[in-house]
């Protein structure tokens, strides 16, 4: 174990302060990720390997790995280490966990997968390594190229490592633009070149040097590159070759002769990517590069055998998957063999082909990587995407704004040329300007609903886009050719348009182009922002290191002010939406500087990015919080009162460019990089107080306030902004219901995106609110089961009835024929099998209708027959002839459909009706029908089974809040709540269980314990009596709450009169009073009340002995379970940190610890807290052989539990995938005690893993290793008190619900709630 070496005696008795203030998680909670796309410029940029695929961006290698409970794939991890372009990958052939990557900043890098780290670097790799391939012949063997050779191979390890040169590989006449490796003949390469030849070399043959060029291209000098070479993998010497102009040919490596030219349909198509499918010889695929077309072909016909259309856009890689991905069957969990069938039972005959079918599509999965950065995985099989990342920036994000009257869009600008706008709820790309602008450095939108986005480019002037027509309506060409750095549309003036710009000029003019006012400065401009006080004041960065504020109402073109004080150009300048005539400004000299307009003066220096600062961002509700991004990679949230640095974030793998959040969603905040990804941030836990006054129901005055006050040094956070005056507006109006509405408007102010209004209005379906107030967007989420037929079927009907308007529905609107066949689908679902026969006659789709007919009955079956028959005779076809035999004969029908080979529906349709097997529901409700009542129970069974399976789906995805809607759709409350506290949400989660009341109340008590643990060691704050009441409050909601304030009180670390104080609060005598209660019951032999009277008194140590003398003999007994010692243990460990730790408690301390340690591994197994069982063990082993005690535990039996517990609780496990070895007789026994003492959980919903949101995303460049596992931490980190030890804040919470103390045995209490 990484961190026994930690616990130890370093930790001395004054240290424990300090320790408690270092332990933390980081205040900024990353909760949503948008990655970018696939780059299109160099060849080798997508690999896969067994059950993960890879791709590039321009700076970092996205790695997504097959969840095989859930046949999808995820993100798994980001690699980011390049400072330059990628410019290729490759996976290596021997070690599915190992690949390297090359970029143009002359690197080359080995990469662990699993363990998500760098083995090795090759640094000089003198030239830009264009392209690289694993050696198939050696083990651990890179070979890379630049353009002209020669090819180098880097031995990674061994007797032979270090880099040697290809001895005939060199001196090529033409630029390299790929080489190949054969897999079976060992040492053989080939190089494809830019003149369009290739260059064989193979040991012990003649060297081949630009041979077998295209041959319309011999005796020119015209240049046709080679796009895409790859080995057949049958043959020794046969080679897929494309050439850009000249298409795909297959040619011999041996007699250097072309043995099949391929024809495309059309002379347009070109092809840049191509790849065999291993499971089906001689078949390759091939991608377009003008249009998204994916042809299937086989050598031996010239022509190819299948296409199919998947995007709009053209090809830029494809891969085909070695093994396709291992699907687990849904049945995986059911015994396979059939006991049903035997060895008589009828074998259906093999179908006959048609010669193009006879080459039936081969299983298996294609990576697709697009030209417009989209990345997906096609089976080829079934015909469908798998996972499809459609359009990602593949260059830096350099901007990103949130629409002013829609939260849920999110607007990015890019170097690629583009604008994007996202649905930040499913964090996809709803719309995307046409391209081709250049570079894109900044945006705006227009105000209000106008629906129209401004757009500075670096040489094509300023635009604005109008998107929901997807066209450029206007172009400003003021500045010339020259970049424009800032583009800001007036929000108090919509009307006007400010650009500034790299020729010195910050140009305001009105949206129709005519110039207002042209401010000349001595050097370029590069940020401009409009005052949100003054309609006419607005403040320019300039590369002179100055800061100016200019007065549009004048017809001066001097400024008004010139702030001076940075030695370094000034970036982007901020007005501040709170305070009047405070604004900031961001430079290359690293700091930011906050200026008071009004006194002229430069009020604070914050200090700290190592950078240049670029994004810039006031908080619209806490008016003293400010947020930077800069090129040192990291994002810094700053109190400008006093310029601490409240947080730093290091999660962004490249220059951080753009910053925004939403007035109405002031706490959650975008920021975009050089990295291509574009991240969604919670700022909650800063203002973690002001949410628990909201819950505690204290006076609006501690949670809205004015901006004079909460500017007061040291004074706790208030609410500024709008969005906080509008809710206390509203609120004030309400006659009834107000605490529930109150919560709820708070709720969603303060949730990021994902899911809390989707809950909110379950939570008002469930308190019975009338369907007509749900919003409209309440169909898109989860929604109730009273409401999903009953969707779904209008959803479907008006599918049905949409006729396309004369303007056709816009870009992208579904034809007429994908409406109906969405509403066919939907019908279908519903059990309405005739209407979707009906929908599929009118589409054309005879085969489908048919075969599902017999499923409304025989009778509509064969009329259904009949009117295809009748129509074949009309169109005088020969197929009616099986048809008119068919609609006599049921058997005929299926031998006739089996010789066409096609319909397989129908087949089953039709034998299922024979064999009687198909029991549909009836068609109609009407009529006296008992038929379906015996089946509701066992629907509703059905449908709680699935809606877990999901709910657990999103859990497991990082989306606690919706695995809850899941739950609440079908009214299972307690595992809604328990999902909530699971994931950490306890204010969302305190929130809905109050407003649901006595069906959540058990869950709801729990939480408000756990956030009342949290206001008891808010680190430096707690102390503070404001903090100390507040987690009072929380307790004092909790109607049985004696004991929790009385553990409350024992760890209050105040003077005897604050105690006191706090004693008088909650009720109970003072502490002289307590220490006569202590001396009395202890006489009377209650060790209970002894041990919580000794724990309020002025000795809280004397409880000590007591209580761990009581544990200890308990221990000892055989019949002892958990819940008889568990409260004595939970309650000791209240005694106030600063007398644990004293030195005359050590050895109590000691035993102390080992007895947590011990019986929070038990609760850890009662809550199947699996990934934290060994490390809760291992921790009690250590101290236990550390320190000298006298416990009645045993190292030997300490693991003899664990082995039997890792022996015995595999076999409930359903992974087919580890061969596990059954457990001994010895492990049986050990085991079946330890479940006797352990139990049941009381609290049902809350066993299993905890998982907070973002636990799925990985970080680009922050990696610490979990000192209780040594392995990667993905998603949140949790310091522990010495400042460096890291583990998983999912570890930390689970740890701490079992074992209140750290894991590194100091005795200082665990807080990561």
């Amino acid at each position: 174990m990484a961190w026994i070496t930690y616990i130890s005696h370093w930790f001395d008795e004054d240290d424990w302060y300090e320790g408690q203030q270092r332990a933390k998680m980081s205040q900024v909670k990353q909760v949503g990720l948008l990655a970018a796309g696939c780059q299109p410029w160099n060849k080798d940029v997508c690999a896969a390997s067994g059950d993960r695929f890879a791709y590039c961006a321009t700076l970092a290698i996205y790695i997504y790995q097959l969840d095989h409970r859930y046949n999808e794939f995820k993100l798994q991890a980001i690699m980011s280490e390049h400072k330059k372009t990628i410019t290729a990958i490759s996976w290596c052939p021997h070690n599915p966990d190992v690949f390297a990557s090359a970029g143009a900043d002359s690197l080359v890098i080995i990469w662990n997968v699993t363990e998500q780290k760098v083995v090795a670097k090759l640094d000089n790799t003198k030239g830009i390594p264009a392209s690289l391939s694993w050696c198939w012949n050696a083990g651990d063997a890179v070979a890379f190229v630049s353009h002209r050779g020669p090819l180098y191979i880097w031995t990674i390890s061994g007797p032979d490592s270090g880099v040697t040169v290809h001895r005939e590989a060199h001196s090529f006449l033409s630029d390299i633009s790929l080489f190949r490796w054969h897999p079976r003949k060992k040492g053989k390469v080939v190089f494809g070149h830019t003149d369009g030849s290739l260059s064989i070399f193979q040991p012990g043959s003649k060297n081949q040097k630009h041979v077998l060029r295209p041959e319309s291209l011999e005796g020119t000098d015209e240049e046709d590159p080679v796009t895409a070479l790859e080995w057949d993998p049958l043959s020794t010497d046969y080679l897929l070759v494309a050439n850009l102009h000249n298409g795909i040919r297959l040619v011999d490596s041996e007699s250097l002769s072309c043995i099949t030219t391929f024809n495309f349909p059309s002379a347009a198509a070109s092809v840049q990517c191509l790849a065999w499918v291993p499971s089906a010889p001689g078949m390759f695929i091939t991608g377009d590069s003008q249009v998204g077309v994916l042809r299937i072909w086989n050598v031996s016909r010239t022509t190819p055998i299948d296409n199919f259309k998947l995007k709009k856009t053209g090809f830029h890689g494809l891969h085909v998957l070695s093994s396709p991905p291992k699907k687990k069957s849904c049945l995986s969990q059911y015994p396979t063999k059939n006991h049903h069938t035997s060895s008589t039972s009828e074998a259906v005959p093999p179908p006959t082909f048609t010669q193009n079918q006879a080459f039936s599509l081969p299983p298996g999965h294609a990576v697709c990587c697009f030209m417009d950065g989209g990345v997906g995985l096609y089976d080829m099989g079934a015909k469908k995407w798998d996972f499809l990342r459609d359009l990602g920036h593949i260059e830096t994000i350099f901007d990103c704004k949130f629409k002013p009257d829609n939260p849920d869009l999110l607007a990015t600008a890019s170097f690629d040329g583009t604008i994007k706008v996202w649905d930040i709820n499913t964090l996809t790309a709803v719309y995307t300007s046409p391209g081709n602008e250049g570079v894109i450095y900044s945006l705006s939108w227009a105000p209000g609903d106008l629906n129209c986005i401004a757009g500075a480019t670096s040489r094509n002037g300023g635009f604005i886009w109008d998107v929901k027509k997807g066209k450029m309506i206007t172009r400003f060409s003021e500045h010339g050719k020259n970049g424009i750095f800032c583009i800001a549309w007036s929000h108090k003036d919509s009307k006007r348009i400010a650009t500034c710009s790299s020729d010195g000029f910050c140009i305001i003019r009105t949206i129709d182009g005519k110039v207002l006012h042209k401010y000349k400065h001595p050097a370029a401009v590069f940020g401009c922002d409009w005052s949100q006080n003054n309609k006419d004041m607005i403040a320019t960065g300039c590369e002179d290191k100055n800061v100016r504020v200019y007065y549009l109402a004048t017809s001066s073109d001097q400024p008004l002010k010139v702030f001076t004080g940075h030695t370094a150009k000034v970036f982007h300048v901020r007005w501040s939406p709170l305070r009047e005539g405070i604004l900031c400004s961001g430079s290359d000299d690293g700091t930011v500087r906050i200026w008071d307009y009004t006194q002229d003066a430069c009020i604070n220096i914050l200090s700290g990015h190592t950078a240049p600062v670029r994004g810039l961002l006031w908080n619209p509700e806490i008016p003293y919080l400010l947020i930077s991004g800069s090129w040192d990679y990291t994002i810094r949230v700053w109190d400008t009162r006093d310029g601490t640095c409240l947080a730093t974030v290091y999660d962004h793998g490249a220059d951080v460019y753009g910053l925004t959040c939403h007035p109405s969603r002031p706490f959650t905040m975008a920021s975009c990089s050089r990295d291509s990804t574009v991240r969604l941030w919670s700022l909650t836990p800063l203002i973690s107080p002001l949410q628990i006054n909201i819950l505690a129901d204290r006076c609006w005055d501690e949670i809205i306030g004015n901006t004079d006050r909460a500017v007061e040094s040291g004074a706790p956070p208030l609410l500024c902004g709008k969005v906080s005056r509008d809710i206390k507006q509203e609120v004030e109006k309400l006659t009834r219901n107000i605490r529930g509405k109150k919560l709820r408007w708070f709720s969603e102010c303060f949730s990021p995106p994902g899911g809390s209004k989707n809950l909110w209005d379950l939570v008002a379906v469930i308190k019975g609110q009338d369907d007509s107030l749900l919003p409209q967007n309440y169909c898109k989420g989860i929604m109730h089961m009273k409401h999903l037929v009953r969707y779904r079927m209008s959803q479907a009907q008006e599918l049905t009835t949409v006729k396309m308007s004369k303007f056709g529905g816009g870009i992208g609107a579904p034809s007429k024929e994908e409406r109906l066949k969405e509403a066919a689908e939907i019908h279908l679902r519903l059990g309405q099998i005739q209407r979707y026969c009906e929908l599929m006659v009118e589409l054309g789709e005879w085969d489908k209708a048919l075969s599902v007919a017999p499923g409304v009955s025989m009778k509509y079956w064969r009329k259904l027959m009949q009117r295809r028959a009748d129509q074949l005779i009309q169109e005088e076809n020969d197929d009616v002839i099986p048809y008119c035999i068919a609609i006599g004969d049921v058997k005929k029908l299926i031998s006739f459909f089996t010789s066409r080979g096609q319909l397989k529906e129908a087949l089953l349709v039709a034998q299922a009706a024979c064999e009687g097997n198909m029991q549909m529901l009836p068609l109609s409700t009407s009529g006296s029908s008992n038929s379906g009542e015996n089946n509701t129970d066992d629907y509703n069974e059905l449908l709680h089974e699935v809606s877990k399976e999901l709910a657990e789906w999103y859990f497991q995805n990082g989306h606690a809040v919706l695995a809850a809607c899941c739950h609440l759709a079908v009214e299972n409350i307690e595992l809604a709540m328990a999902n909530l506290i699971r994931g950490n949400e306890l204010e969302l989660a305190v929130s809905v269980g109050t407003v649901l009341g006595e069906s959540a109340a058990e869950a709801t008590h729990y939480a408000l314990e756990l956030l009342a643990r949290k206001c008891m060691t808010i680190t430096a704050c707690f102390p503070s009596l404001g903090y100390r009441d507040l987690a009072a409050d929380l307790l004092m909601m909790i109607p049985d709450n004696k004991l929790q304030l009385v553990k409350l009180c024992a760890f209050y670390p105040g003077c005897v009169a604050e105690i006191n104080d706090l004693h008088e609060k909650c009720n109970l005598p003072d502490v002289e009073e307590c220490m006569r209660l202590a001396e009395t019951v202890q006489a009377d032999g209650d060790v209970f009340q002894t041990i919580k009277y000794y724990l309020l008194s002025t000795e809280p140590e004397k409880a000590l002995p007591i209580g761990i003398q009581y544990v200890k003999e308990k221990l000892c007994g055989s019949d002892w379970t958990l819940d008889s010692v568990c409260p004595y243990l939970d309650l000791l460990s209240y005694i106030r940190t600063e007398r644990l730790v004293l030195h005359k408690c050590s050895e109590f301390r000691n035993e102390l610890l080992i007895l947590c340690g011990y019986i929070g591994a038990l609760l850890a197994i009662r809550r199947q807290y699996n990934s934290i069982v060994p490390a809760l063990y291992e921790y009690t082993s250590q101290l236990l052989k550390r320190r000298d005690v006298s416990v009645p535990l045993k190292i030997e039996q300490l693991s003899e539990e664990l082995d039997a517990w890792r022996a015995c609780s595999q076999l409930n496990k359903p992974n087919n995938e580890l061969p596990c070895t059954s457990p001994s007789e010895l492990q049986r026994t050990v085991y079946s005690v330890l479940v006797s003492r352990i139990q049941e959980e009381p609290l049902k919903g809350m066993v299993g893993p905890d998982y907070v949101t973002g636990s799925n995303l990985p970080s680009h460049s922050d990696v610490h290793i979990s000192c209780l596992t040594g392995l990667r931490i993905q998603g949140p980190v949790f310091f522990l008190e010495d400042g460096k030890s890291a583990i998983s804040l999912n570890d930390a919470l689970m740890w701490a619900k079992v074992n209140p103390f750290s894991p590194l045995g100091t005795g200082i209490r665990l807080n990561p709630f």
